[in-house]
């Protein structure tokens, strides 16, 4: 089983939780976070003075799913986030060695 975490603009969250549930994958952790990477932040203008705004708002999805979904879930993910922008995001992929779910003590496949 693999993890698929994905930062994206927040403005594609819906268009990628669609794209998601259309390949079956129902089961999403999203958190607002902030950050920046070759984008670098941008400047404002706020009544009158110029400040720097370092962390954008992004959006992080994480997906845990079986080895053979792997790649349907992360062209899912490209495909619905991708604006041709810089900014568009990052897919970061880890094995994960087991599941357990707390309810009922199904472990790995059955605890998806």
């Amino acid at each position: 089983m693999k993890k698929v975490d994905a930062i994206i603009k927040p403005f594609r969250l819906d268009d990628v939780r669609a794209a998601l549930m259309e390949q079956g994958i129902t089961g999403m952790t999203v958190t607002e976070v902030k950050g920046f990477g070759r984008q670098k932040g941008h400047t404002e203008l706020y009544r009158g003075s110029e400040y720097v705004v370092d962390f954008l708002p992004k959006i992080k999805i994480e997906i845990v799913v079986t080895n053979d979904r792997v790649d349907a879930c992360v062209e899912a993910i490209q495909q619905a986030a991708r604006t041709g922008k810089i900014g568009d995001g990052k897919i970061f992929i880890t094995p994960v060695e087991r599941i357990i779910r707390i309810r009922t003590g199904e472990e790995d496949a059955e605890a998806l």
